[in-house]
Parts: structure tokens; sequence; C-alpha cells
């Protein structure tokens, strides 16, 4: 278990590394980072709710049903979402 230490840039949780940089970093950098992640959600909403149209699927009950199932899952996609933003802001931040 990774334990916040504030005044330690190594440690800390992945979560708490992505909201640093996002407050610290520069902000045109934060905000073409955050934009292009809004844009593949909302491209991926528009994909599903086609499919979940075809397919008669109510979306809302799957990402119910989806967050209380995959609990895990969904904490690995939230830290690997957090590190590659980290990682496309920094190496641009340089």
């Amino acid at each position: 278990m990774l334990y916040e230490d504030e005044d330690d840039f190594f440690v800390g949780s992945p979560r708490s590394k992505f909201f640093d940089i996002l407050f610290n970093a520069n902000k045109n950098l934060v905000q073409d980072a955050l934009e292009k992640h809004v844009e593949r959600h909302v491209a991926m909403e528009m994909i599903l709710e086609k499919l979940a149209l075809k397919e008669g699927i109510d979306i809302e009950t799957e990402i119910s049903i989806i967050r209380s199932e995959k609990q895990d899952d969904i904490h690995n996609a939230k830290v690997d979402f957090f590190i590659s933003t980290v990682g496309d802001i920094l190496t641009q931040n340089e």
C-alpha cells in the first residue's frame, strides 16, 4: 500500500500525482491532454449508445452492474489513466 506524503514527490498514489501535475503543469498542455481524453470518451459513448440501441441494452443499468462487479478492474483502469495522462503531460512539459 502506498502512503501519501505531500512533501515527497516520489511517494503518493498515481491519483494524487495526477492532480499535482494537473494543477502545476503548463495550463495549455493540461487542457490539451484533458480535451483529448474528453473527445475519446465522447466518441466511445457515441459508439456504445449506437451498439446498445441496436442490441436493446440499457447503458445505465450495465454501468451500475459493472461498477459493482468489477471494482478492482475499474480501479486498475483509473490508475492506468492517471499514469498515462501524467506521462503525456510531463513529456510535453519538458
